[in-house]
């Protein structure tokens, strides 16, 4: 069914009985020519660009769990593409320019929202940084504004200019950033790669991958054999574990990553703000609910919960730019697993086993990298080669020194 004013109206003559499933619930069939393993934001974008883009609709995605309870459905839902280094400003970019059509392309609301994203800097130091990065953007085409001390107070009064522990001395901004409802994404993904002939099977977990003569033949299953000529691995914060099965140990360290959402309030934030001395980061859903996000835990976890010390951390640094919120009330938190590499960037790539592809190591990155991920893995599986914007996500680039230090934090994961 095609959404549209005229099939709310059919619906509403027909007491709202006519709609059906956003997608199918296949029986796994016995072999695909392209499975992709991991059913997030990551997997269901390369399965609909494969079909849409490259004709290949004989394609699975395997999810362990159901659609949208992975990392997809376990972030802040910012969307950006304000980086600084060369191989990854244009990938970024082009993401953000498919999240500005996404909608119309996939035909489903992803209530995406362009309300900027505001960097703040609080030193000089660090206003040069930004500078370089503004200089950088602006350099490939993307916008970029620096503010002023004044010019910040008045986009977000609610911020402690005056009397912060890191006073505030202005900003970057991008205005084309913003916000996407995280889940919307992984259901518009799923119902249009749906309609294009994909099978989504979920429950269905890959215990094992099967490789004979240097080429994968399928993948183990709890819902039995699967074979494939072609898988693609797009686990998120699992990457390092199923890659495992393969006999590949990836340069990548899984962290968890846990947001935190208030009580619905007025409108306070009509932008994204990120504390630039520290590491937070905070916007406003439109439920009047304040989303925050700080920094990674400090230890190596594949669960999905966190720990109290990081919970107090992140609302110390809410309050010490925004005092304000120091007594609204938090309703619920979440933990995403991160699958953080070693210089800050991600991993697009086919491997040196015959049929196999890469995709991981997305660290903060991951959800605003969703469509143009999806666009370049797919590309990368039905070519065998690599499309540009992704030529410098080469998994040997840890091997051969041609890093892309985005963080600038040398090679630990859990700085970037």
């Amino acid at each position: 069914m095609h959404y549209s004013i005229f099939s709310v109206l059919s619906q509403a003559w027909k007491g709202q009985t006519g709609w059906t499933p956003m997608w199918r619930e296949p029986q796994p069939k016995r072999a695909y020519d392209a499975i992709i393993v991991g059913g997030g934001g990551h997997g269901l974008a390369t399965a609909y660009y494969l079909a849409k883009n490259h004709g290949v609709t004989n394609v699975a995605v395997l999810e362990k769990g159901w659609i949208g309870g992975g990392n997809v459905g376990r972030n802040t839902t910012i969307i950006r593409s304000n980086y600084r280094e060369p191989g990854n400003l244009p990938f970024y970019e082009k993401s953000l320019q498919l999240w500005e059509g996404l909608e119309q392309d996939i035909n489903y609301n992803a209530m995406v929202s362009q309300r900027g994203v505001l960097n703040l800097f609080h030193s000089d130091a660090q206003r040069d940084a930004f500078a370089y990065r503004g200089n950088a953007m602006r350099l490939h085409g993307v916008d970029a504004t620096l503010l002023d001390r004044e010019a910040v107070r008045a986009m977000v009064p609610t911020l402690d200019l005056d009397n912060a522990r890191f006073p505030i001395h202005g900003g970057l901004l991008q205005k084309r950033g913003g916000t996407v409802r995280h889940d919307a994404v992984a259901w518009g993904y799923a119902r249009a790669a749906d309609r294009l002939g994909v099978d989504i099977i979920q429950n269905c977990e890959v215990t094992g991958i099967r490789i004979v003569a240097g080429a994968v033949t399928g993948v183990e299953t709890t819902r039995g054999f699967i074979g494939a000529k072609k898988l693609g691995l797009a686990a998120a914060g699992n990457s390092s574990r199923v890659a495992a099965m393969a006999g590949l140990r990836l340069p990548i360290e899984s962290h968890v990553l846990q947001a935190f959402v208030s009580e619905g309030i007025k409108p306070l934030v009509d932008t994204v703000v990120t504390f630039g001395a520290g590491h937070f980061y905070v916007s406003q859903s439109d439920k009047g609910g304040l989303v925050f996000g700080g920094s990674l835990d400090g230890y190596n976890s594949y669960a999905q919960r966190g720990n109290l010390p990081m919970v107090e951390d992140v609302l110390e640094e809410a309050v010490a730019i925004m005092p304000s919120l120091s007594r609204l009330r938090m309703l619920r938190s979440w933990g995403g697993i991160m699958d953080m590499s070693m210089d800050g960037s991600p991993i697009i790539d086919k491997t040196d086993i015959t049929g196999l592809y890469l995709n991981c190591g997305w660290c903060y990155g991951g959800f605003k990298a969703t469509p143009a991920s999806g666009f370049c893995f797919a590309h990368t599986i039905a070519n065998d080669a690599p499309h540009d914007l992704n030529a410098a996500y080469r998994l040997d680039r840890f091997a051969t020194g041609h890093l892309i230090n985005e963080g600038g934090a040398g090679a630990q994961p859990n700085l970037h």
